[in-house]
């Protein structure tokens, strides 16, 4: 049986809107270790920590970037309106570097910490 790991990438199209769109990254059997997928090039990683009160209005990614929810949770909705929840543990792609972008929010009132991944 297949293995793999679920990202959910943010992207643009050619009219500027942002979607959802959820992809599976291949894993290989690595024995004792676990699965493993392919080693994937990246930039740099950046630590980040937001307020409790966080609502980011709509806005494009800074660059293509892994987003990894260490704890708490997000809201996403795309500029089409459609909303998502992701909790901790959870991984995103966004490509949204161009276009009308999306907007983020805390589900809850808590302090919360991400990992970018930039590539």
């Amino acid at each position: 049986m297949k293995k793999y790991f679920p990202v959910t990438k943010v992207y643009s199209d050619a009219s500027g809107n942002s979607h959802f769109a959820d992809i599976q990254i291949p894993l290989t059997d690595a024995g004792p270790i676990g699965s493993l997928s392919a080693a994937s090039p990246v930039k740099e990683i950046i630590f980040r920590e937001v307020e409790p009160s966080y609502d980011y209005d709509f806005h494009n990614a800074p660059q293509r970037q892994y987003i990894v929810l260490l704890d708490g949770g997000i809201e996403i909705e795309t500029s089409l309106g459609e909303k998502r929840q992701f909790n901790s543990g959870e991984i995103l792609l966004v490509e949204d570097t161009t276009g009308k972008g999306h907007r983020t929010k805390n589900i809850l009132p808590l302090k919360r910490k991400s990992l970018f991944i930039t590539l």
